[in-house]
């Protein structure tokens, strides 16, 4: 195909869904990947990954990580950006390479694609970033050493409306929650800037994927034997060296923690791949509270045998609607 039929096509494209990114959001093993993939292939679109742990050099099959196939298939955004020992990936960055990303891919005549299940990720680029004070180190760490319990409790005397939504389970973003309030003497949940709200702008073009819950269960434990198949010890063993346990964000990754352990004979193989798929679970529920609670989604049911074509062609007819 020639420069100006490319050009045709994207015209017709636009012209039909419009240049407004598209967003596919849904709990894990729910099938983003793939539809979204297929999406792209359909609307001439480019994907960007919202994923807090794809962004890792090194966390493929743990992650899920498209295959070089499907990155050759289809141009992908905010994969293996950040090295293991080079720190934390945050939500601020990804505002920042989203935008950049966002405006490339436009400019190429492409459709954003923004797919992944970390909510704190879609929250900041569609809501805009927080206006809360840089870490303080030192407090951070003697927060750190208090007890859950305590936490919470400060928690809620403080921030009644943060210690209500907030992922209980989450330590990390409870001292981060605390921290921020010791340190401007406001409550967290308040302090979120309001200069970037495209929630309403992309209404109608925002999906949720959801299934039934013994679908959703069949397609997590299959998903988690296929990482341990397809070598999930023998990467994590290949990413001690490289620093994975010494980056706590990067090892709240589900599979790598637990694989781990059991690389320190914590436990045995197959515990581990059970105690995997318990904890992918745990994080599907908390994942789907979170978006039915979080974010204004137009939710699509998934049939266990629906193909993902059939779900592009749901898709395109409820974007033609608008």
């Amino acid at each position: 195909m020639n420069l100006n039929s490319d050009s045709l096509l994207s015209a017709d494209r636009e012209q039909e869904f419009g240049t407004d990114p598209i967003l596919i959001a849904g709990p894990t093993a729910s099938g983003k990947s793939e539809i979204a993939l297929a999406l792209a292939v359909a609307l001439q679109g480019e994907i960007i990954s919202v994923d807090s742990m794809q962004v890792y050099r090194g966390l493929d099959i743990g992650t899920s990580k498209p295959t070089s196939a499907e990155r050759i298939s289809v141009p992908h955004h905010l994969l293996d950006v950040v090295d293991l020992a080079d720190g934390s990936f945050d939500a601020a960055r990804f505002v920042a390479e989203t935008e950049q990303a966002i405006r490339e891919i436009r400019q190429r005549g492409r459709l954003p694609i923004l797919c992944g299940g970390t909510g704190l990720y879609f929250n900041a680029w569609l809501k805009g970033l927080g206006t809360a004070p840089p870490p303080d180190l030192v407090l951070r760490a003697e927060l750190e050493t208090l007890p859950l319990e305590t936490l919470l409790e400060e928690l809620a005397r403080k921030d009644r409306v943060c210690f209500d939504t907030i992922d209980r389970k989450n330590h990390r973003r409870i001292v981060r929650a605390i921290e921020v309030i010791r340190i401007t003497g406001k409550p967290f949940s308040g302090q979120r800037s309001l200069w970037s709200d495209r929630a309403p702008v992309l209404r109608g073009r925002s999906f949720g994927l959801k299934r039934t819950r013994e679908d959703l269960l069949d397609r997590i434990h299959q998903r988690v034997d296929r990482m341990f198949e397809g070598g999930l010890v023998a990467e994590t063993a290949q990413l001690l060296p490289r620093g994975l346990e010494k980056n706590r964000t990067a090892l709240q990754a589900i599979g790598y923690r637990q694989v781990v352990e059991h690389l320190h004979g914590v436990r045995g193989l197959g515990e581990t791949v059970e105690l995997v798929k318990s904890k992918t679970r745990q994080y599907a529920r908390r994942q789907r509270t979170w978006f039915e609670g979080q974010l204004t989604l137009d939710w699509i049911s998934l049939e266990a045998r629906e193909t993902v074509e059939s779900t592009v062609v749901r898709i395109r007819e409820s974007l033609r609607k608008g």
